[in-house]
């Protein structure tokens, strides 16, 4: 689930089997319900395709529909219909293909349908708006839960391999003191002093990303797309306010 101040996103996850050169395939499709009138937040790693966003709460997925209609409008405030980078199915669900960060902003579906009384056959007109923000982000949240799969935890191995690392560099310099010291009886100008060496963490984003626990409280600690208005030309964790220009594009580098 995708929470946003104290509001819910519900995630489905379908498994289908399908045949690709005589090969059995597991394909791993990802559908996220809003509700309506309710703006959820969803973080999507940058040049990858998004979950389906679809048109429609899970509550009235489970009725039956008649004439649904689906009208999906983009950040740009234009029908996304027609548009190259979206995979839009005749059911309401919307992918975005290769998300970048131009791309970041609000998605809003209007869904129109119609009810049926059963007593008097009356037929009435219904609409219902559901809305997405998407937001890139270099190595967005819910992308370990892949690891779960192979059950061991994304970051735990990241910090292992950083420690192998450290490892191995303080094993060289080790051995090269020993060999040096021992086969030609000279200690190298460049030699390892215990204890010396540590890893230190260091907390950055890329130029144009930072942290924000106000407006991203639901993803406090990820490096997200810095907001309209707002830019990062570094590597710092936070992004800045342009106070002379308006900055009408996400991910903006300079002011």
């Amino acid at each position: 689930n995708t929470k946003h101040k104290g509001n819910f996103a519900v995630l489905i996850i379908i498994n289908t089997i399908g045949r690709r050169r005589s090969k059995l395939q597991s394909i791993l499709k990802i559908f996220l319900y809003s509700y309506s009138y309710i703006a959820v937040n969803i973080y999507v790693k940058i040049y990858t395709s998004s979950p389906f966003l679809v048109c429609m709460d899970l509550a009235l997925s489970q009725r039956e529909v008649i004439d649904p209609n689906y009208l999906w409008i983009g950040p740009d405030g234009k029908n996304l219909k027609g548009k190259g980078y979206v995979n839009l199915t005749a059911t309401g669900k919307l992918m975005m293909k290769g998300f970048k960060t131009q791309m970041s902003g609000s998605y809003t579906c209007t869904l129109s349908y119609k009810t049926i009384q059963t007593d008097t056959q009356k037929e009435t007109n219904n609409f219902k708006t559901y809305k997405f923000m998407l937001y890139v982000n270099p190595f967005a949240p819910g992308w370990e839960a892949l690891c779960s799969q192979f059950s061991y935890d994304c970051e735990d191995v990241t910090n292992s391999k950083v420690q192998k690392a450290r490892e191995l560099i303080e094993e060289f310099f080790h051995k090269q003191t020993y060999i040096l010291r021992h086969e030609f009886r000279n200690v190298p100008a460049i030699h390892y002093i215990d204890h010396s060496f540590e890893v230190t963490r260091i907390d950055s984003c890329r130029p144009g990303f930072g942290k924000n626990d106000i407006s991203h409280n639901d993803c406090a600690g990820c490096c997200v797309v810095c907001d309209r208005g707002m830019y990062s030309p570094n590597n710092e964790v936070i992004c800045r306010t342009c106070r002379n220009i308006r900055i009408k594009h996400y991910g903006a580098k300079s002011c």
